[in-house]
């Protein structure tokens, strides 16, 4: 399923946040948004798990606008993971997991098998079976973060939505999960920080700055050393990885220039 973002535009206290944003990601593709912090990356992201209501513009789930679904319907076609994603009671974490299914459940309604087995092969997938008894206050943060990914994947929707879905992951489980997000046929628009990695996970990029879209396109067309200069102030020398080919980061490391102008190692 296609998911669009259509002149998307949100202002909060007279600050525009996002700026007439247009980026569409295709039916199956992985999209990445990239750009420095306070960028506009995540208000975009709420407004397509309607935790912000955009001031202007629309995001369309195929051929229909967000806004004229009911919270269930957006619910089963969206599922998200957020910086927010807490649990604040020590459910289990199969029990955390099981959340994932309740857009498709009515009431109290109890899961039946076919929802039991998919909790056990996301949990499965993610590496955390063996944890599905525990607590969810009892475990790591890198933990926490793969329970929540499963709960969203039972959710079984055509999109996902992930903010920064790599926060607390080891490198591991990092390349993991980019692995398997690539290989699962759907729709995906993720919030990365690392270049590298969105140059690895992604097929496409749009590069914010300050709410606005400066580039998009494949990560080759994305990221280029005047661009990564422009947008994040560093010096940087792309290469093609050995063994994909996919464009990489090599950082130059300069002096620090403190306030004063001077500068300094430490």
């Amino acid at each position: 399923m296609d998911l669009a973002l259509d002149g998307l535009s949100v202002v909060t206290d007279g600050t525009s946040l996002v700026r007439d944003l247009s980026l569409k990601a295709e039916s199956g593709q992985v999209v990445g948004l990239v750009g420095p912090n306070g960028s506009g990356k995540s208000t975009a992201l709420r407004c397509v798990y309607r935790a912000l209501r955009p001031n202007s513009g629309s995001v369309l789930i195929g051929d229909a606008d967000l806004d004229t679904l009911t919270m269930r319907a957006s619910s089963r076609a969206v599922a998200a993971l957020t910086q927010e994603g807490s649990v604040e009671l020590d459910f289990t974490v199969e029990e955390v997991v099981a959340l994932g299914r309740a857009p498709h459940l009515r009431g109290n309604q109890r899961l039946g098998a076919r929802e039991r087995d998919l909790c056990q092969e996301a949990m499965r997938q993610l590496g955390i079976h063996h944890l599905a008894r525990r607590g969810v206050l009892t475990l790591s943060g890198g933990e926490r973060q793969r329970v929540l990914l499963a709960r969203a994947f039972v959710q079984e929707t055509q999109i996902l939505v992930l903010d920064e879905p790599t926060n607390h992951l080891d490198v591991r489980h990092q390349v993991e999960l980019l692995s398997f997000l690539r290989g699962r046929g759907l729709t995906v628009l993720v919030v990365l920080h690392d270049l590298n990695l969105a140059s690895a996970a992604c097929d496409r990029l749009g590069v914010l700055s300050q709410g606005r879209l400066l580039a998009s396109g494949t990560p080759w067309d994305v990221l280029t050393a005047e661009l990564v200069s422009q947008v994040f102030g560093v010096e940087a020398t792309v290469v093609p990885h050995p063994l994909t080919g996919d464009p990489q980061l090599l950082y130059s490391l300069a002096p620090f220039t403190n306030s004063s102008g001077r500068h300094t190692t430490s």
